[in-house]
């Protein structure tokens, strides 16, 4: 049905081509259709005070999946926008690990998509958050 068009190396590649402010901040572990696994490489800009990762961060990994995701199925489309949001935080990222966000599309339609995220700490078996993104991909090249 879907079919993968943009591996890891190319989305990463976009990443930082488009994004430069933060393309070496995500790493693609992992594309399938309608799957991927991207890594947020934790760094000091990323911990908010005691140590922990930022809310933000956070909300950028599992935006940046989603996107990921949308575009290794119709190519690379920077227009696509974040439209919604929903996201909980549910417990303490673990200190001193990087993140891991599991994301999933649910629909991937001709102008919107939708996706689950699970994100955890490396090497943690219970999230840390979770969300739910819905992107509005730009009419035209599909």
């Amino acid at each position: 049905m879907h079919e993968v068009v943009m591996d890891g190396p190319a989305l990463e590649a976009f990443c930082r081509e488009a994004f430069p402010q933060v393309g070496e901040d995500f790493a693609v572990e992992e594309v399938a259709p309608m799957r991927i696994r991207v890594r947020l490489k934790v760094a000091e800009r990323h911990l908010r005070p005691g140590g922990t990762v930022s809310g933000p961060s956070m909300f950028a990994l599992a935006d940046v999946s989603v996107y990921f995701a949308v575009l290794a199925m119709i190519g690379p489309e920077a227009l696509s926008v974040t439209t919604g949001c929903s996201m909980d935080f549910m417990r303490k990222p673990a200190a001193g690990t990087d993140l891991i966000a599991e994301a999933r599309l649910l629909k991937l339609g001709r102008v919107l998509a939708v996706g689950d995220v699970l994100i955890f700490s490396e090497g943690v078996e219970a999230p840390v958050a979770r969300a739910s993104m819905t992107y509005s991909i730009p009419p035209a090249k599909r």
